[in-house]
């Protein structure tokens, strides 16, 4: 090894693999993988982790001459992952997950019940109506978990990729089978919402105004409907989030079709009607890993979910 780099503990620089078994990754070198990704260089990573960035660097060396593949594409951008890093990457955090719950799993809940970290992903207005209760419940039992809540989009691969790419235990996810979840996830649903027309109070043609929209509303989840409805015209106003839908339509500057959960705490000055019984409807639900399904503190959470 150079005279600059620092060894990290249990890398191939301080471990030899037996004749004839192919190298292994160390949890030392898992951590390096998550830091670089998550401080997007060596330097900050090193930083992070109490390293040198040689020693950083000679860490993902190591992991990609073991994997067999180039991690991170290096630059004056920084170390970014490659298609291959990412996956490599997603793999490590939950790994590394998995470790941190292996000693609370091990021992079981003290006398004051589960203690730690729960990490959970919520697209906006399921966090802001589902996830209070939940982990007010939660707080009773276990006063000892930390939930740290992340409000994701729910575009792309949404809060699934978040559990998938080992970011959350556990992520509030729309479930409609249209937009396929990451492979190797857990997919139970909590709720079917319906959707409804939403416009100014007292319009008297509120078919009539323009349609005011954002990009999380889960079209495919309404595709088919909406093919079939004449009377809704493309979207003229696109806001960023439901919230500012409503005080638009609360404003008279157009109408909306909603889900439920987002129309819970509808403004003063707007009318929601239902769509009726061939309505769009969603359905809503929790994904989490195999492993970490089986886990007391997701468990618990489901629970208080599902209560």
């Amino acid at each position: 090894m150079p005279q600059n780099e620092t060894a990290v503990p249990g890398t191939a620089s301080s471990r030899t693999a037996s004749p004839g078994k192919p190298p292994e990754i160390t949890f030392p070198e898992l951590r390096v993988l998550a830091a670089v990704d998550t401080a997007g260089s060596f330097t900050a990573a090193g930083a992070r982790l109490g390293l040198t960035q040689s020693a950083v660097s000679h860490a993902v060396r190591t992991c990609e001459r073991k994997l067999g593949a180039v991690l991170f594409d290096r630059g004056r951008h920084g170390a970014r992952p490659t298609e291959a890093g990412a996956r490599a990457v997603a793999r490590a955090r939950r790994i590394l997950r998995l470790l941190e719950t292996m000693g609370a799993e091990t021992r079981g809940p003290g006398p004051e019940g589960l203690a730690g970290p729960l990490r959970i992903a919520a697209f906006r207005s399921a966090a802001a109506q589902l996830l209070p209760g939940a982990l007010a419940r939660l707080a009773v039992r276990h006063p000892g978990l930390a939930p740290e809540v992340r409000i994701v989009r729910e575009i792309g691969r949404g809060t699934a990729g978040e559990v998938a790419d080992g970011r959350a235990d556990l992520g509030i996810a729309t479930l409609d089978g249209t937009q396929p979840l990451p492979p190797g996830l857990v997919a139970v649903p909590l709720i079917t919402e319906p959707y409804s027309l939403v416009h100014p109070a007292g319009h008297p043609a509120p078919r009539s105004l323009p349609l005011v929209d954002w990009a999380e509303n889960c079209g495919s989840y309404t595709r088919d409907w909406w093919a079939g409805q004449d009377w809704i015209p493309p979207a003229t106003i696109n806001a960023e989030d439901d919230s500012v839908v409503l005080s638009m339509v609360a404003q008279g500057l157009g109408m909306a079709i909603m889900p439920s959960l987002a129309l819970a705490m509808a403004p003063a000055g707007v009318t929601v009607v239902d769509l009726g019984p061939t309505g769009p409807r969603r359905i809503v639900g929790y994904v989490t890993t195999p492993e970490l399904a089986g886990s007391a503190a997701v468990r618990e959470l489901i629970r208080a979910l599902r209560s």
